[in-house]
């Protein structure tokens, strides 16, 4: 199983704005967007293997936490703005505890700490940061999950929480890549295996 967690550090927490406004409205959505695509999308299918879980940390009411389970998703299409509404649909749930909103997609309101705690003790976490080892030259475990950041770096608490379970930092070249890139980068490195 390929796991990511993609922290959205201003990702809207309501369900408050606009499909048509996906870059300025949602306090950079759209960046997670692009992660649930690179993390699913193949030519002419959607990887069953993987789960990614989005962290929204913006305004109003943070945190929510959306889980994306391959293995059970549905209606899920490659474009941002269809997802938006399937993200937007889930923030609509109330309840307690984790909810399933529709085929494959869970909200919750865990927090960043609660979604590492629950990550399965038998996958083996990765957080890819650029001063981390080669992801060519690293092994890498068949259960993994894989921790990154947005457009902005994991802060200070969210990193010291992250290092208590002991990560291998793994770096995907000589510079900074966009987080979709990241999610890309790290199945192919994946598939090629």
């Amino acid at each position: 199983m390929r796991r990511y967690i993609a922290i959205g550090h201003r990702a809207i927490t309501s369900a408050d704005f606009k499909l048509d406004d996906l870059c300025g409205s949602t306090g950079r959505l759209d960046i997670l967007l692009r992660c649930v695509n690179s993390a699913f999308f193949l030519s002419h299918g959607v990887r069953r293997d993987v789960e990614i879980t989005l962290m929204l940390m913006g305004e109003p009411n943070p945190p929510k936490t959306i889980r994306i389970n391959g293995a059970e998703v549905k209606y899920l299409n490659p474009d941002e703005r269809s997802t938006a509404a399937l993200i937007r649909n889930a923030l609509l749930q109330k309840g307690q505890g984790e909810r399933k909103c529709s085929p494959g997609i869970y909200v919750s309101e865990r927090s960043y700490g609660e979604v590492l705690s629950n990550v399965s003790k038998e996958s083996k976490m990765y957080y890819l940061k650029e001063d981390g080892e080669d992801i060519r030259t690293a092994t890498l475990a068949p259960d993994a999950t894989f921790v990154l950041g947005d457009d902005q770096d994991l802060t200070q608490s969210e990193e010291e929480i992250l290092m208590t379970y002991e990560p291998k930092k793994l770096s995907l070249g000589p510079i900074s890549y966009h987080a979709d890139h990241c999610i890309t980068l790290v199945n192919n490195e994946l598939d090629r295996r």
